[in-house]
């Protein structure tokens, strides 16, 4: 499974479809920074996502992806091309939220269920 961890807020605004090109202007230097060094490497600014695996389970995937965001996505599966950013971080150029198959969130149901009335949703209350 891969997981992306995403502010609510922000799926709003971009809903349906994750890209980084669409919030340049919104980023701080560090952030802009690391956009110029994935541009100069992989010509392109991925969405970054977890890979669980073996010695990277689920349970450290969501929790980390909740350090960067009050909601979680978690997917079978993204589409190609995929680079791998470091051991357990992949990216995409575009993440499509609509093909997510379970959504850990502190969001409420209410606001969830309009945008993803057929996906499995998990509460949390743990950062």
């Amino acid at each position: 499974m891969f997981y992306h961890g995403i502010d609510w807020v922000y799926v709003k605004k971009e809903y349906p479809l994750l890209s980084p090109r669409r919030n340049v202007s919104r980023k701080c230097p560090e952030q802009l920074a690391d956009r110029v060094h994935l541009l100069q490497q992989f010509g392109v600014e991925p969405v970054h996502l977890l890979e669980e695996g073996p010695d990277f389970p689920a349970e450290r995937c969501i929790r980390e992806c909740l350090a960067f965001g009050d909601t979680v996505f978690a997917f079978k599966e993204v589409s190609s091309p995929l680079w791998q950013l470091s051991c357990h971080e992949v990216g995409v150029e575009v993440l499509d939220l609509r093909k997510c198959s379970l959504i850990f969130t502190r969001e409420t149901s209410a606001n969830v269920q309009v945008l993803f009335p057929d996906v499995p949703v998990l509460y949390t209350e743990s950062p």
